[in-house]
């Protein structure tokens, strides 16, 4: 199971049935790619709940003007196959108004914040 494709493509999924939010399964990682897409404008935020003792993030959905603010992911790094970009590799995502996730030494961080920081690591998937 790849956890990431699961968590970006619920996301994607509930936003363009127009809900509020959505639930999945709570992992560090999880949580620290919820928490890159709040700093970038994708999702509202994201919380911790636990429900029956096994814990899940509750994540909230954005939208501007009725209209989803996530319309796309794809995923780069897979299981199969890891994809690197140094910070001179990373460049927009259509025309701006994407974000690229990496998963650098800093922790996880998006293509803005790694090219500011000058570190490059793993691209874990685009968003827009």
């Amino acid at each position: 199971m790849d956890t990431i494709s699961n968590m970006i493509i619920m996301i994607k999924n509930a936003s363009t049935a127009k809900k509020s939010a959505v639930i999945v399964p709570y992992s560090k990682l999880n949580f620290a790619i919820a928490q890159c897409l709040e700093k970038e404008g994708f999702i509202v935020g994201a919380e911790k709940v636990n429900h029956d003792g096994r814990s899940f993030l509750e994540i909230t959905v954005k939208y501007n003007d009725g209209q989803p603010k996530v319309n796309g992911v794809k995923r780069i790094s897979k299981p199969s196959r890891r994809i690197y970009f140094g910070f001179k590799d990373i460049k927009l995502i259509k025309q701006g108004f994407g974000a690229i996730v990496l998963s650098t030494p800093k922790g996880i961080m998006s293509g803005k914040e790694a090219k500011k920081e000058l570190v490059g690591g793993e691209a874990l998937f685009e968003i827009w």
